[in-house]
């Protein structure tokens, strides 16, 4: 479960995500979430500021979703998923590497 803060909820135009454990495909950390090969889309509906916030849908004209909660140019996990409404989820992170070794098991 993602939860999300009231601001963050506003600001995503989203409530809080769930996608039960056995729909990750695929996982890593990236140092940089900021590339064009991670943010390849466009954001609709969400809020945005280049490097400074990305909160909310990034779709592309392939029907490829992604939900994004970027801060800053700090690390983030991106959570690849089997099935369901997002394809992924890009998410900054404090500490990538309990994520990494809680995702590993």
């Amino acid at each position: 479960m993602l939860q999300l803060s009231p601001w963050e909820k506003l600001g995503a135009f989203h409530g809080d995500l769930r996608m039960p454990i056995s729909d990750i495909e695929s996982f890593r950390l990236v140092s940089n979430p900021w590339t064009s090969e991670i943010m390849r889309g466009v954001r609709a509906p969400g809020t945005g500021f280049p490097y400074l916030i990305m909160l909310g849908t990034l779709r592309n004209f392939r029907g490829w979703r992604a939900f994004c909660a970027i801060y800053k140019k700090r690390p983030a996990v991106i959570i690849n998923f089997k099935s369901g409404k997002f394809n992924s989820w890009i998410v900054t992170t404090e500490d990538a590497e309990s994520i990494n070794s809680l995702l590993s098991q």
